[in-house]
């Protein structure tokens, strides 16, 4: 599966999100997988190839690698994009329900008629409101995008001791036959990568934190509303059998009244 076809998986979600998912989108795409496929590949292309330590004890080199760069940053890379993008094809295959479920109602209202292409293409361009069970899948995909990129972040810290990409390590590891001193090539450039990539991560969990912040208040909002219009119309129903009990109330009054008076004049 290529970037292309995760893009245009995402796009389909990308029209039933809020604002702020659309902007996610965008900088998971511009700024992360279009920087990781066409810079940042050519930048770790010669990441052990030119990795060089001050011996030339055979296997030396290889162990110092391997203790230092236990996880390739681009694989790295491309495991947390993986994984931050897998929650929104939950988001796409509550949609495809969705739609499957209402095309069966469309059918059912119809009779035997068939549905139009017309009828299939406005039910495709229909953007579905973020409300009752997708609201939750909705929710529940940007909860766990958020648990994927802090997850990510705190691995890629705690292996590599850092965002920084040092010029010089030491390593003791066997069977180097003493301290040996290895140096990274293109240190910098690397550090200066490594703190892009961290950077729009750290965009992408803000944008995450936003969204979800929204859709709880528009849900507070909705709940709010609903709230107050039930208490309306109980208060509307509570005013109009008080009504009626005095109206009821009033002509037992007037009735009462007449036959009295009636009474008093055969009387």
């Amino acid at each position: 599966m290529s970037w292309g076809a995760l893009y245009a998986q995402l796009g389909g979600v990308n029209k039933h999100s809020t604002s702020l998912g659309k902007i996610w989108l965008s900088v998971l795409f511009i700024f992360r997988i279009t920087i990781l496929v066409l810079a940042a590949e050519s930048v770790w292309g010669d990441e052990q190839s030119d990795f060089t330590c001050n011996t030339q004890q055979p296997g030396c080199k290889n162990v110092c690698y391997d203790h230092f760069f236990p996880v390739s940053h681009i694989r790295f890379w491309c495991l947390q994009l993986i994984f931050v993008s897998t929650p929104a094809l939950l988001v796409a295959m509550h949609v495809a329900y969705r739609r499957r479920e209402d095309t069966r109602t469309m059918l059912a209202s119809n009779g035997t008629e068939k549905m139009t292409d017309m009828d299939m293409e406005k039910l495709k361009k229909r953007r579905l409101p973020i409300t009752g069970p997708l609201w939750w899948t909705y929710t529940c995909s940007l909860f766990f995008r958020l648990i994927f990129e802090g997850g990510f972040m705190y691995a890629l810290y705690f292996v590599y001791g850092g965002f920084q990409m040092p010029r010089l390590v030491k390593c003791e590891q066997w069977p180097c036959p003493n301290k040996v001193d290895c140096f990274i090539s293109r240190p910098t450039e690397k550090t200066v990568f490594t703190i892009f990539m961290v950077s729009s991560s750290t965009i992408c969990m803000i944008l995450n934190v936003a969204e979800l912040g929204y859709l709880i208040s528009k849900a507070l909002l909705r709940c709010s509303a609903r709230s107050k219009r039930k208490n309306h119309l109980y208060t509307e129903s509570v005013r109009q059998d008080n009504d009626l009990m005095e109206n009821k109330r009033n002509e037992m009054l007037l009735s009462t009244r007449t036959d009295s008076t009636s009474n008093k004049t055969l009387c």
